[in-house]
């Protein structure tokens, strides 16, 4: 069984900078729920489960992807408020921006499931409910109220599209299809390298 202190160990780094202790533990309790209803229960399946099935990752898990989409996004911010001198036109709000982050792929604990044959495959709830849905549907269980931190849930992909969103939800956006679209583009043999 995955425990709160398994979550805190993957991704200590990043909760460690959401300053609202309260957001913090939802955050560990989401991804806690998650592992539940999805019957992860070592930190190895999380570590190898892929990120995506509609692409090869190449080896890039879960895990990883979380923390690469959640830092990346972190990055932006902090690249605009740079490079704009403190004349940001809107405020970046971390806490949001990093529980988001960390948040923004749980429904996919949900959505994918071993396939029997050591690789995975999409689970029935994943074919009843993408994973912004579930995911917003796990913080919400896990006490998140904040509407704006379930937006970076529910909007971050295509669910999100033409709806409004914060500005969190637009930099968590960027850095996911950022980690995803060079994918792509190499298994089409279109990224330039």
């Amino acid at each position: 069984m995955i425990s709160d202190q398994d979550i805190r160990g993957l991704f200590g780094s990043v909760l460690e900078r959401i300053g609202a202790a309260p957001l913090r533990e939802q955050v560990v309790k989401a991804w806690v729920l998650g592992c539940e209803r999805g019957g992860w229960t070592t930190v190895d399946q999380l570590r190898n489960m892929p990120f995506t099935l509609l692409t090869k990752t190449h080896g890039i898990g879960f895990v990883q992807h979380t923390l690469a989409v959640t830092e990346g996004a972190y990055g932006l911010a902090k690249a605009q408020e740079a490079a704009y001198g403190g004349k940001l036109p809107y405020p970046v709000n971390y806490d949001r921006l990093l529980a988001g982050g960390l948040l923004h792929d749980v429904g996919k604990l949900l959505e994918t499931e071993p396939d029997g044959a050591g690789g995975y495959r999409k689970s029935r709830r994943g074919a009843c409910l993408r994973h912004p849905i579930s995911g917003t549907a796990l913080a919400v269980e896990a006490g998140i109220r904040d509407e704006t931190v379930l937006n970076t849930i529910a909007c971050h992909a295509k669910e999100g599209e033409g709806a409004p969103k914060c500005l969190e939800t637009v930099l968590i956006h960027q850095a996911d299809f950022a980690t995803f679209d060079p994918l792509v583009l190499l298994e089409r043999g279109q990224l330039i390298t």
